[in-house]
């Protein structure tokens, strides 16, 4: 049986995050990041990287798909699948990213997806261990 997050196949996840890399706007580092992140009801909010001249202006794909969920009322996440251009490893969230999406919980599943579709699932707890959250302050 296939596996499922809230209902989204994993398939479904990665097809979502490889299709949203191509709607990159990376004009400068030509680094194309997609991503598809998965509500508890099963809903999904793809985004994309999208670079700025000044670079500190730039949003990564990961906070373009939780800024467009939590802008339609959803707080409550499952798991994001991200998936970049690099063909030997796979790419992993940012610094920036990690600490963002922690603020929503840090039991979320990561899929990293690479072009060919190969995927590799982290928790985000384990890729930002002791992490500061809403319940350090």
């Amino acid at each position: 049986m296939a596996q499922t997050f809230a209902g989204v196949p994993l398939a479904t996840l990665v097809e979502k995050a490889l299709g949203a890399r191509g709607h990159s706007y990376s004009p400068y580092s030509k680094f194309r990041v997609g991503s598809a992140l998965v509500t508890k009801d099963g809903t999904v909010y793809t985004g994309c990287n999208v670079e700025n001249a000044s670079y500190g202006g730039a949003i990564c794909a990961e906070r373009t798909s939780m800024v467009k969920a939590v802008s339609e009322g959803h707080r409550d996440f499952v798991a994001i699948a991200v998936a970049t251009d690099l063909t030997e490893t796979f790419g992993t969230p940012c610094g920036i990213c990690r600490q963002f999406m922690s603020e929503f919980g840090t039991d979320l599943v990561v899929i990293l997806v690479k072009p060919s579709g190969d995927v590799q699932q982290h928790t985000l707890k384990q890729l930002l261990p002791l992490a500061f959250g809403p319940s350090d302050l």
